[in-house]
């Protein structure tokens, strides 16, 4: 089993900043990184950012590049998530999760244990 718990979400102004953090456990050295998503009211949820434990190589969805900072710490099993210059549509909920393959980063499928999710409240 694994298990994965995301912090730092909560209500910010629009140009403001938050850091988003997930804390992994279980059998987690049976996997190749971690991704986030998001999932908005009424839509799917869709790719945001992810990191390989393996090397560090990050991947970004277009719409936060130059804004969302992924990082992680191999020590604590945990990813964080810098971001800055938020906007009202990056409201969310936002999820981590194990990429379990470690080939299309941005795909839902390749993930399969998920947390609970942390909203992200940005007021206009």
């Amino acid at each position: 089993q694994v298990q994965l718990v995301e912090s730092g979400g909560g209500l910010v102004q629009t140009g403001g900043s938050l850091r988003l953090s997930c804390v992994a456990s279980g059998r987690t050295f049976i996997s190749y990184g971690v991704g986030w998503f998001r999932q908005a009211p009424g839509k799917g949820r869709e790719f945001v950012a992810a990191i390989s434990w393996i090397d560090g190589s990050t991947y970004y969805a277009d719409f936060v590049k130059g804004r969302f900072t992924i990082s992680r710490d191999n020590a604590k099993n945990t990813v964080h998530v810098l971001m800055n210059s938020l906007k009202p549509e990056d409201t969310a909920v936002y999820y981590c999760a194990r990429q379990r393959y470690g080939r299309r980063w941005s795909a839902l499928y390749e993930y399969d244990y998920w947390g609970q999710g942390t909203q992200v409240t940005v007021s206009a």
